[in-house]
């Protein structure tokens, strides 16, 4: 039968042959479509899935409390805290990738309990482990004999009320900081630690205005007589640090690739420079003077053979007290300005040094495994362009105030007016606290 039709076929005509396999070749995809819909809708290739063999587990997770339903006091969730901990401490002893990893999103976290189901999911994997329960239990043991004590920050003068002004100020820059650190090479914390010690300065020998101006509104102050803006530049340091970035034979030289981070648009470089620094709505400018200051000296230091970029106290101490006193030697030495703060007697590269090292800020200027890197790309046309972009047109206060009759009158009228984010200070209404 097979025989008689393909002799047949072979006796057709070429079209006629054509056209029965295109038929034949249509007529099978037919059936292809009709078979998988068939297969489809009576569900022979449903997979049914199956109950995993840890349900249980991952159900008693998903039930251990929420903080959010449990009313706990604040020194209740400092001591939930501290437990948590403990339980991390036992497990980073068997599985430290998996403590670092809980460690790290229980910071970005406001409840302690959440660990808990961390850990518990971990565990499952764990199966019993008696060593890690023991010493878990030993930690809490130990932790239980401690009573949760509540004495705030221990660095004293974060305590007062400065700092929570201030913190909100510098976090308004945050954006022009981490710019600066990024153009001048120079980790963006280390230009905040200049910024705090220059503003906590600032904020204390200037009582009166912090309570009136600066802490109602949380605004960084901007000098404008002798020294000049947010971290007070004087004009002939800022003078050393535009020659110092053209100078390949200076001891402070940064390199080919930062010649023109501050180059001029003008002929009057006296008062561009004054204009850049002295500057209420935009302090790029400032940070980038800072940043330049910083990484200045530290290269003037490491040519000396005395590297101290690991030390923040050093280096703050030296932006404080200026190129000038910047001598290299084997045992630099921290301190610079005296502050006083909350009747306490601090230093300026003491107060930096408490704020780089105190977590405070982290998440905004976190510390880099380097803090300064030198760049091997120099800064284009276009680039200097964006950087004096940045210069607004405030209304600035006049230069050489400083020099002339009863400018202490003439300074309160004309620099306490105008404000970096259009706030009226008369009526800007007092924060949450109490200002002593």
């Amino acid at each position: 039968m097979i025989k008689e039709i393909w002799t047949e076929f072979k006796q057709r005509p070429w079209w006629r042959k054509t056209f029965n396999i295109v038929e034949l070749l249509f007529a099978g995809a037919g059936f292809a479509i009709i078979g998988a819909w068939a297969v489809y809708q009576f569900g022979w290739t449903n997979n049914g899935g199956a109950v995993d063999e840890n349900y249980r587990s991952l159900m008693s997770v998903s039930e251990i409390e929420e903080l959010k339903d449990a009313k706990l006091t604040q020194e209740q969730i400092d001591a939930e805290w501290a437990n948590r901990y403990g339980q991390m401490a036992a497990l980073a002893r068997y599985y430290p990738v998996n403590a670092r990893l809980i460690i790290t999103a229980a910071q970005h976290s406001n409840n302690p309990l959440v660990v808990d189901r961390m850990i518990a999911a971990a565990r499952i994997y764990m199966g019993e482990n008696k060593d890690l329960d023991n010493l878990a239990g030993q930690i809490s043991s130990i932790l239980d004999k401690v009573p949760q004590q509540q004495n705030g920050n221990v660095i004293p003068w974060m305590n007062g009320p400065e700092w929570p002004a201030l913190r909100e100020a510098i976090l308004r820059d945050s954006a022009l900081i981490n710019e600066a650190g990024r153009l001048t090479g120079v980790e963006p914390r280390m230009i905040v630690g200049c910024l705090v010690g220059e503003q906590i300065r600032l904020f204390n020998s200037k009582r009166e205005m912090f309570k009136k101006y600066l802490g109602p509104v949380k605004v960084l102050s901007v000098q404008s007589q002798f020294s000049y803006g947010v971290n007070g530049i004087k004009d002939f340091t800022a003078r050393a640090v535009e020659e110092h970035l053209k100078d390949p034979t200076s001891e402070y030289y940064m390199g080919k690739a930062y010649e023109n981070l501050l180059d001029f648009e003008t002929k009057d470089h006296v008062t561009e420079r004054y204009n850049r620094l002295v500057d209420y709505r935009n302090h790029l400018y400032s940070y980038i003077y800072t940043g330049c200051i910083l990484h200045q000296t530290m290269l003037q230091w490491r040519r000396a053979g005395f590297d101290i970029s690991d030390r923040p106290d050093v280096l703050f101490t030296l932006f404080n007290v200026g190129f000038s006193q910047s001598i290299p030697k084997a045992d630099p030495v921290a301190g610079g300005s005296h502050i006083e703060v909350g009747g306490r007697i601090y230093t300026f590269g003491g107060i930096g040094f408490d704020f780089y090292y105190s977590g405070e800020l982290a998440e905004t200027f976190p510390y880099q495994r380097e803090r300064f890197v030198s760049a091997n790309k120099a800064l284009s046309e276009e680039d200097v362009a964006r950087i004096q972009d940045n210069m607004s047109n405030c209304r600035r206060p006049e230069r050489g105030l400083e020099y002339k009759k009863d400018s202490a009158a003439k300074q309160t009228t004309t620099t306490e007016t105008p404000d970096p984010f259009g706030v009226d200070h008369e009526t800007a209404k007092p924060v949450d606290y109490n200002i002593q």
